[in-house]
């Protein structure tokens, strides 16, 4: 393909991209399509001679379409949002065309530089205290990962790091094989698989605590934790407090959790995957009181403000203990600027990124923080209008508190009857739901998911789950 075609090609790609985002009402959220749908539509081969890029167009609905759960739809309420903007888009666009692979500092200066700024700029938006910003002129910054669960993970192996090598110094004569049977770490029981994952990976137990009765971790119940692992001769070295749990967005006592670690030396990583966008709004900021105290920090920008996937955003006080954990330094990516600017290599588990920076820029510099403040409260707003809506109604009842842009509710009555209420909600096709379960209560979760969500499409899934809900309850 040369530049003319190509220049056609991204023209009626842009034309067809623009024309499914406004119009993404109108098509079914969840395709009606069986595994294996797609095989019989393609060729068994790979064409021996070249295609025209019409014909690749003509194929996107048939192929493609026809088998895509549109998150971006409205009525799409399932897990969390995940983000996506047309500034977003188009810096993908540029990457894709740069194609870097930012690995070192030579390896694209303005891929790692713009970076260091981005997660400065951020981090200022959010009000990440000065210790975790490139700016302060110390060891810390920030650095794009590609999820919370890679963030989690490498916060681990710096946790790690940093206490086989303080435990050593106390016991020389300990090895390390069995410094690391005795690590042990801890979360909230309603914290991400990923923190649980993360331990099978990291080769350490992981203590997933019981919360208390509002479902969030708190210090005496982390204190209580610690104390007996160490009775059992145990080593404490991780905690990932969670800042809006999956299940039903709720927030663990951070300040609280902050001052056991701080007294212990372990290590306290913040795990704000979705919650941590809302951030950006002042009025938020309560929930992450004591963040001064955590040693790492993630959320992800992919979920909720606009910027496309991927886009995890980490920032570490002291990375040289990631660094030393993941440093393998072969000659060939060595070179002459190694100490003046981050090797993003040795913040992450894979060698290889992209340019992920450039979505950071546009998207901060084309909406500003004021209209993704805007975004984050009126996606809040519509959570409550549909918390109001559900409470109106007096067969259902709301199952946690509404401070995001989730609301977890349920028909009054058996976890068998809401089992069946989701069965029907999402056999009718109109909207899309996932459920959740905590202390053996199962619920439904309506997120609000789409940039393009308003009032009147909180109205049309009420709609829907009270259809739903009428049909349910009289057929019982």
């Amino acid at each position: 393909m040369e530049a003319g075609d190509f220049k056609d090609f991204a023209k009626a790609m842009t034309d067809y991209i623009a024309e499914y985002l406004e119009n993404i009402r109108d098509r079914p959220v969840v395709p009606l399509v069986k595994p294996g749908y797609l095989r019989p539509l393609v060729p068994e081969q790979a064409p021996d001679k070249a295609e025209p890029w019409t014909a690749v167009m003509a194929d996107i609905e048939r192929v493609v379409m026809s088998g895509v759960t549109h998150w971006h739809s409205p009525r799409f309420h399932a897990y969390f949002p995940t983000a996506n903007s047309y500034p977003a888009i188009v810096a993908d666009m540029l990457s894709g065309a740069i194609a870097c692979i930012g690995f070192t500092w030579i390896a694209s200066p303005a891929c790692t530089e713009l970076e260091v700024v981005m997660l400065d700029w951020l981090g200022q938006m959010l009000g990440l205290p000065e210790c975790f910003l490139a700016r302060s002129g110390g060891e810390a910054g920030g650095v794009i990962q590609g999820t919370a669960s890679e963030a989690t993970l490498v916060a681990l192996l710096g946790a790690k790091s940093r206490t086989m090598q303080r435990v050593k110094e106390q016991h020389p004569e300990w090895t390390d094989t069995e410094i690391l049977s005795k690590l042990v770490g801890y979360c909230n029981k309603q914290a991400h698989s990923s923190v649980e994952r993360a331990g099978l990976l990291g080769g350490v137990k992981m203590r997933s605590l019981k919360p208390d009765s509002k479902h969030r971790l708190r210090g005496d119940i982390l204190q209580e934790a610690i104390d007996e692992d160490i009775k059992k001769g145990l080593i404490p070295f991780y905690v990932v407090a969670t800042l809006g749990t999956t299940s039903s967005c709720t927030f663990d006592a951070l300040d609280e959790i902050g001052e056991v670690c701080a007294a212990r030396d372990v290590w306290l990583h913040v795990d704000a995957a979705y919650a941590g966008s809302a951030f950006i709004c002042p009025e938020y900021r309560y929930l992450m009181k004591g963040v001064e105290k955590a040693d790492s920090f993630n959320f992800n920008p992919h979920k909720w403000m606009l910027v496309n996937f991927d886009c995890s955003a980490m920032w570490l006080k002291q990375p040289r203990w990631i660094v030393d954990a993941f440093n393998v330094d072969p000659l060939y990516l060595k070179h002459d600027q190694q100490g003046s600017a981050p090797d993003y290599r040795h913040w992450q588990i894979p060698l290889g990124r992209r340019f992920r920076a450039l979505k950071l820029w546009f998207v901060l510099r084309l909406y500003g923080v004021e209209n993704l403040q805007k975004h984050i409260r009126k996606h809040i707003a519509l959570a409550h209008l549909f918390e109001k809506l559900c409470t109106c109604d007096e067969r259902f009842e709301i199952v946690e508190e509404v401070t995001m842009g989730l609301v977890c509710f349920r028909l009054k009555g058996s976890n068998d009857i809401n089992e069946e209420l989701l069965r029907r909600i999402n056999g009718r096709g109109k909207i899309h739901l996932v459920p959740s379960k905590i202390d053996d209560v199962y619920f439904l979760r309506l997120a609000i998911c789409s940039r393009f969500s308003e009032e009147s499409d909180i109205h049309i899934s009420w709609e829907e789950i009270k259809n739903s809900a009428d049909e349910v309850l009289a057929q019982k």
